[in-house]
């Protein structure tokens, strides 16, 4: 009894090592200052991207760039956004008609011409206890 007690346990305890778990490392650059806190939201869909984060992060900016990782994160396609709340009103602060004065960008550097990115040029994979590197420049 206890040795097939024994024999679940390494059995379900191998299969938990065998679920990889993948890290994203994120480099943003460009920042026009160290005031404030940068704003990284990273999504694992599309119908989320830009208005609910699977996973959120808040990080101080230092020389001007922000270094993070996200870590444990499941195989899946995801994309990031990133936006420098420079005046610490926990919001991407915009203008009258809606055009962001704080600056912002997203994952693959993906183009945001007359509105926001899209999800197809922002996202990527990661498979199998990848680390991937994304490097947004704002």
């Amino acid at each position: 009894m206890i040795k097939a007690y024994f024999t679940g346990f390494l059995f379900l305890m191998g299969t938990l090592f065998l679920i990889a778990q993948n890290t994203i490392d994120v480099e943003i650059n460009n920042f026009d200052s160290n005031k404030g806190v940068a704003f990284i939201g990273l999504y694992n869909s599309e119908s989320s991207f830009l208005v609910e984060e699977y996973q959120g992060l808040e990080a101080e900016v230092r020389d001007k760039k922000v270094t993070l990782s996200f870590t444990d994160i499941p195989d899946g396609t995801y994309a990031i956004s990133v936006f420098h709340d420079e005046d610490e009103n926990g919001e991407l602060t915009t203008n009258f008609i809606g055009i962001p004065k704080e600056a912002y960008g997203s994952s693959n550097n993906a183009p945001s011409n007359f509105g926001p990115p899209k999800w197809k040029d922002a996202k990527f994979e990661v498979r199998n206890g990848q680390t991937v590197k994304q490097k947004i420049t704002l």
